[in-house]
């Protein structure tokens, strides 16, 4: 065991906690006034409800269990972490291997919380109009049955990683460094499959609804930038040169992201928005999550800028098509976090067809990250339609329109009211 890479571990699990609270910011203040506290509430429910299925059984699906078919591991072996703790002396301790970089428990904590941010990012497409009891039951179906298979399938020797059948068959290594498909296409599509099935908000393309704090808007995007580094750089698994050059190339893309942004917007719009920069930090972040360990810095901004551009033009697209994705969840982590999976085989050092390599690196990104795609969209149409048949996803017209922080959480973000009472009081 090496102390240097499990404090760095316990850092990075820490860092990639802090993402989720940084989303829901990020999410709350593009919400309007109405709707901002259970913008968070359902990041809160995300927190809890995948901590205890994690917990359960979900570690033991996606990397405890015994692999079945390459799709997942069986829910047993790791139950309640059976895998991992062990009592010694009435002291709980992990369950390690010998040569191991860092104690068996870190890796429990780390992937819980890729978890966590995955499901949480699905939140900004239901924005204003969902139930946080459906939400709930959703999020424990959905890390059960879609989010732990797909990170067994990636990153545990299943059908979608480097020694899995697709790469076999193609004879190029599938590259996933931190979530591409796992984390970003993955909670896109069944973003864009819930709010399919749901419908969209009332006034959506006729009124217009504007973010509501800018501020915590900008807030959310620095949180998520500052957690990246733990979501990138962690994803080493050790303090090492990789971790490092992952920091760099993940600052890198997202920067020349942000800059992407906010130049095309400048040319759409006549203006560099702090909404834009915000996007633009994220949609780079997203498209170098696949890849920020074998692209090159030049690469990196190319990749980064790519991505910045594409994503402003993308969410546009609701609109256009007519689907209500409130936060931009489909244009900015679906269409991310797919140009940087499919990038990978262009600019991977050694392998991509502009880094010394040939076709095969592309074709297994395409491939795997269109089986990524499917088998989310699936899933989650499986388990959303489920929902919508039983207990339903939507509060009614009128508490939308009156705003459903008052109808589920019984509160309201902002007492404007009581202020105006109290400022008047003042002045008399």
């Amino acid at each position: 065991m090496d102390t240097g890479n499990a404090a760095w571990m316990l850092m990075s699990a820490s860092l990639v906690f802090l993402m989720t609270p940084g989303v829901a910011f990020f999410y709350g203040g593009m919400v309007r006034a109405k709707a901002v506290l259970n913008m968070l509430m359902l990041s809160v429910g995300a927190i809890a409800v995948t901590g205890v299925i994690w917990t359960l059984w979900g570690w033991s699906i996606a990397y405890g269990g015994t692999d079945i078919g390459g799709i997942f591991g069986d829910p047993a072996t790791g139950f309640l972490l059976r895998d991992t703790l062990v009592a010694k002396n009435g002291v709980f301790t992990s369950v390690d291997v010998n040569g191991a970089a860092y104690p068996h428990s870190i890796d429990v904590a780390f992937q819980v919380t890729f978890a966590m941010i995955t499901v949480a990012l699905i939140t900004g497409a239901l924005a204003e109009r969902i139930k946080f009891s459906t939400w709930m039951i959703f999020v424990a179906l959905w890390i059960t049955f879609d989010y732990a298979p797909m990170a067994h399938m990636v990153w545990n020797n299943g059908l979608l990683s480097p020694t899995g059948a697709i790469s076999q068959a193609i004879g190029a290594q599938a590259h996933d460094f931190a979530g591409g498909t796992v984390v970003h296409i993955n909670a896109a599509v069944a973003a864009l499959i819930i709010v399919l099935i749901i419908g969209k908000r009332k006034g959506f393309g006729v009124t217009p609804i504007k973010p509501h704090n800018v501020p915590f808007v900008m807030l959310g995007a620095f949180l998520l930038w500052f957690g990246w580094f733990g979501f990138n750089a962690g994803s080493a698994f050790g303090a090492n040169g990789t971790a490092g050059y992952a920091w760099v190339s993940t600052t890198v893309a997202a920067s020349a992201a942000t800059l992407g942004w906010l130049i095309t917007e400048k040319i759409r719009t006549g203006h560099y928005t702090a909404i834009g920069a915000a996007s633009g930090m994220v949609a780079g972040l997203v498209a170098i999550t696949p890849a920020a360990d074998v692209v090159s810095p030049m690469w990196s901004i190319v990749l980064g800028a790519i991505a910045g551009v594409a994503c402003c033009f993308a969410v546009g697209l609701k609109f256009k098509l007519g689907y209500d994705d409130s936060l931009d969840v489909v244009g900015v982590h679906g269409v991310g976090g797919f140009i940087g999976t499919v990038l990978v085989g262009f600019f991977a050092e050694g392998t991509g067809l502009l880094a010394g390599g040939n076709g095969k690196q592309l074709l297994v990104q395409l491939v795997v990250a269109v089986i990524a795609v499917l088998y989310s969209a699936v899933i989650t149409g499986i388990i959303a339609i489920a929902l919508e048949k039983t207990i339903g996803w939507r509060v009614t017209e009128e508490e939308e329109v009156a705003g459903v922080d008052i109808s589920d959480q019984g509160e309201r973000a902002y007492d404007f009211a009581g202020t105006a009472s109290s400022i008047l009081k003042g002045v008399k």
